[in-house]
């Protein structure tokens, strides 16, 4: 055995991704200082590998490479290994993933990055097998020895390329038009599948702020078809493998164009905004299937990736046992055994067939017909049908948490938990269930204990107890948004004050001063090799369209004309991007949906608010914001209009307010988008 597996300097760390490596012979360092120094000392390439907890090929690549003591002798020899959590650092992810982005026109994890010793990246790609990944550690080492001015060359060129890759555009504010999102949605109508839903491409991501724009606009322009492409794709991966069909929540993608085959690795992000969408949409629609995901889904969350203190855990790994699925996958024998009598009915339902085979004997549970067909079939009803698979799926998720589990990711990020406080308030808003509340509530309580300092600035990642890491702005941005929401589900204004607090702490250290964008990093952080912005909406929304809504929305709740501004020269940067690739600036697309529609402040002020507010909160209504108080409020939007024993509703917009009125349904009749 390697004496590099004694040495391993990852052994001290806590995140789960780099212990998975720590016991491998190359001698993985963590990205700090002290490591960067001794590049520059020893005066040898660094080796950036970026990768996370729940990446099979991350793990494949580890073992085919990372764990043969001969490609370790190289790697050890002749540079410097860094060894990068992209959760936990995704400020070092963001700039390597663009250079090997710049070099190879694609980019995903293993990131694989070579630099000089001053961090200035030279090559890089994602996956490489074994005798490929030799040629490259090799090939490199011999450019840096006998060739370096071609090599410091590269390093200049690419370095300078990824600075300017995303450079922000003039505002001007007088292009914020209608037309802006008719030709956006034009575009993207001509990749949307009308079979299975989603783009036509595999393979297939939820992201599901697309669908969350798309529904918006669909409700603000009455567009059927951009609203069908919506609810066929929600039906479709809620009826897919990409959907845990036993125990809820799902799988961060599908690899083919089915949502059939899913990469089985479930991410709190991911689940986190998909409860908010499907809350949304049985907002709008009252389809049952809608409620089941979010509640599913939920109940997935409780149930696995929440600790004690109320936190909520990253992520479960593709893998268990060496296998890819093995955990969520059944064999037919195995079904016919538990399910006895009832296995065909539940064969039916889920595909145990041609439809829902994979490989090596092992079935994907998926639907693909209506449960009335099924029942009509089987000569019963609908009821007695879903009573039934109720029961079937308990007795499968209890023989199948017997099974040896896929690996916890169990840090804590500030940012997805944010997003996941955001998701179950969207779902109590619209479902009214108080679990849902005080789980958001719980969390929000961690987070301001144990994540907010001070001085207003956050730590990004939590475990064992300890708080670590500068926060990024997508911390900051997330924790706005769901404090927000805090407040809008509760009327708790102290919610509102700590996020305009947190605003304001990031117009003050990551605000850039030569343009309207905000870094990705605090002005405190010791910078990279350049200080990046984050733009494009990904599988999560940009940090920059995130707080550009949140200064939209905070600047209406207190009538702050800079924040309003601000968010207007954010979103006028954005036009020709949200108008030429609406997909993958959908975020942005939903500001500006609030820009070029009416929106409106809802003031609900005296003792039967809460009554009131329910009533608003049966309907879809996706360019509007509550304030709202059984008291005297000194808010901006509630202040004067408090009136003893009575209970007022102001419907305001464009700061003029129509006449107040009692009842919700007459508010809901001065509403017109």
């Amino acid at each position: 055995m390697s004496e590099h597996k004694y040495t391993n300097s990852l052994i001290n760390e806590s995140s789960p991704y780099l212990l998975q490596h720590a016991h491998n012979p190359v001698n993985w360092y963590a990205w700090n200082e002290e490591t960067l120094e001794k590049a520059k000392r020893e005066d040898k390439l660094i080796l950036i590998s970026v990768g996370y907890s729940a990446c099979h090929w991350c793990h494949v690549m580890e073992h085919q490479s990372f764990e043969d003591e001969t490609v370790a002798k190289i790697m050890n020899d002749y540079f410097i290994c860094i060894k990068v959590d992209r959760e936990e650092r995704p400020d070092i992810d963001q700039v390597y993933m663009l250079a090997v982005q710049l070099m190879t026109g694609q980019g995903g994890w293993p990131l694989n990055c070579f630099a000089l010793p001053d961090g200035r990246p030279i090559y890089g790609g994602t996956y490489f097998p074994k005798n490929q990944w030799i040629n490259v550690l090799l090939n490199l080492s011999d450019l840096y020895k006998n060739e370096r001015e071609k090599a410091i060359d590269y390093a200049k060129q690419l370095t300078e390329g990824v600075r300017l890759a995303e450079l922000v555009k003039t505002p001007n504010e007088d292009t914020l038009h209608e037309s802006i999102a008719h030709e956006s949605i034009k575009n993207w109508k001509l990749r949307f599948d009308n079979t299975d839903g989603g783009p036509q491409k595999a393979p297939k991501f939820p992201l599901p702020n697309n669908y969350e724009f798309l529904l918006q606009y669909a409700t603000l322009f009455n567009d059927k078809e951009v609203e069908e492409h919506v609810h066929l794709t929600l039906k479709k991966m809620a009826y897919g493998g990409i959907y845990d069909q036993i125990g809820g929540g799902f799988a961060r993608y599908s690899v083919d164009h089915y949502w059939k085959v899913p990469h089985f690795e479930k991410m709190l992000y991911d689940n986190a905004q998909l409860v908010s969408l499907y809350s949304r949409a049985f907002q709008r629609t009252k389809d049952a299937l809608y409620k089941q995901v979010v509640y599913e889904t939920i109940d997935f969350v409780e149930r696995e990736l929440t600790s004690p203190e109320g936190a909520f855990y990253s992520a479960l790994d593709a893998d268990s046992e060496g296998e890819e699925g093995k955990y969520y996958v059944w064999i037919k024998e195995e079904l016919e055994t538990i399910l006895k009598e009832q296995f065909q009915l539940f064969a039916d339902v889920y595909n145990v067939n041609e439809l829902g085979h994979w490989e090596h004997g092992n079935y994907i549970l998926l639907r693909n017909d209506e449960l009335e067909t099924i029942a009509s079939k089987h000569h019963i009803t609908k009821e007695q049908l879903m009573l039934q698979l109720e029961q079937n799926k308990k007795t499968l998720l209890s023989v199948r948490e017997q099974r040896i589990k896929p690996g916890l990711d169990d840090k804590t990020l500030t940012s997805w938990n944010a997003l996941m406080t955001k998701g179950l308030l969207d779902a109590y808003q619209v479902f009214g269930e108080k679990r849902f509340l005080e789980m958001a509530e719980k969390n929000m309580g961690f987070l301001l204990s144990k994540q907010v300092q001070e001085d207003g600035s956050l730590f990004h990642s939590y475990k064992n107890g300890r708080s670590t890491i500068n926060g990024f702005l997508e911390d900051h941005c997330y924790l706005i948004e769901a404090l927000i929401s805090l407040y809008q589900s509760t009327g708790t204004e102290k919610y509102l004050q700590i996020a305009n607090e947190q605003m304001r702490y990031c117009l003050t250290h990551f605000k850039d001063a030569d343009s309207s964008m905000f870094f990705f990093t605090s002005g405190l952080d010791k910078a990279l090799i350049t200080r990046k912005m984050e733009l494009s909406d990904n599988v999560i929304p940009a940090s920059n369209s995130s707080i550009a809504k949140s200064l939209f929305i905070l600047g209406h709740y207190f009538e702050n004309d800079e924040y309003t501004h601000q968010s207007k020269k954010m979103l006028s940067c954005m036009i020709d991007d949200i108008q030429g690739y609406g997909s993958g600036y959908s975020n942005w697309g939903s500001l500006l949906l609030w820009n070029i529609k009416p929106f409106y402040e809802v003031a609900i002020v005296g003792k039967s608010v809460n009554e009131k507010i329910k009533t608003f909160q049966n309907h879809y209504l996706p360019n509007l914001i509550f304030a709202y108080s059984e008291s005297e409020s000194t808010l901006a939007l509630l202040k004067n209009r408090w009136v003893n024993n009575e209970t007022y509703i102001y419907v305001c917009k464009e700061k003029a307010c129509l006449l107040p009125v009692k009842e919700a349904e007459d508010a809901l009749k001065q509403l017109v988008f």
